[in-house]
């Protein structure tokens, strides 16, 4: 069995949510299982000096203008939301709940999420709605709610964090395969390549 595609992610990020929607093709292509690892940024910015690149003048104005013209390339469905960016802890943690009460259901959370953000405008870090959404995809709401306010998810969400900045990853998407990293969804033809090639 192949190593699995290590792929971390934070919601509020517009390219994390282009990887979000192709990795799993990738992954079925080559073989691979993919491990879902969602993240928050913010923690790892402020340990770096930098920030949001939407944030940033000047590069700020290019990722936005950047973002609109990847999605209608890669045909992905994509509108900006109205507030953004956004903090990413309730879903981040809502989708490590998931992955430890219902494995099953992870993925389609994590994707409806990004999806819902991004080409819904529905504001995911706002609680009651990570929690409607969860509920239409079968997950108990009440179950989800007593947990997302537990010292023992946000703990997970800390270490998640800490344990992919020792990882070195510093941006959304960042994938690591067999070792080897790849930061953005622009790196994804490099990444098929590795996963075809074994190298590159």
């Amino acid at each position: 069995m192949s190593n699995p595609i290590d792929f971390y992610f934070d919601f509020s990020s517009p390219y994390g949510y282009f990887g979000a929607v192709e990795i799993g093709k990738l992954a079925e292509k080559y073989g691979r299982q993919v491990n879902w690892h969602p993240i928050l940024l913010g923690p790892i910015f402020k340990n770096l000096g930098t920030n949001s690149l939407v944030l940033i003048p000047v590069k700020g104005e290019y990722s936005r203008h950047d973002m609109g013209r990847t999605a209608r390339f890669h045909n992905i469905f994509f509108k900006e939301p109205g507030n953004f960016p956004i903090g990413s802890q309730v879903a981040a943690r809502a989708v490590l709940w998931a992955q430890e009460r219902h494995p099953e259901k992870a993925v389609n959370l994590i994707l409806t999420l990004y999806s819902a953000y991004f080409t819904e405008d529905i504001d995911i870090s706002v609680p009651a709605n990570v929690l409607r959404i969860a509920a239409d995809l079968g997950i108990d709401q009440g179950e989800l709610e007593a947990a997302l306010g537990t010292q023992e998810i946000k703990d997970k969400l800390r270490a998640a964090t800490e344990g992919a900045a020792q990882k070195g990853v510093f941006g959304s998407p960042f994938v690591i395969v067999d070792g080897e990293p790849f930061w953005g969804f622009d790196r994804y033809p490099q990444l098929e390549a590795f996963l075809k090639n074994g190298k590159i």
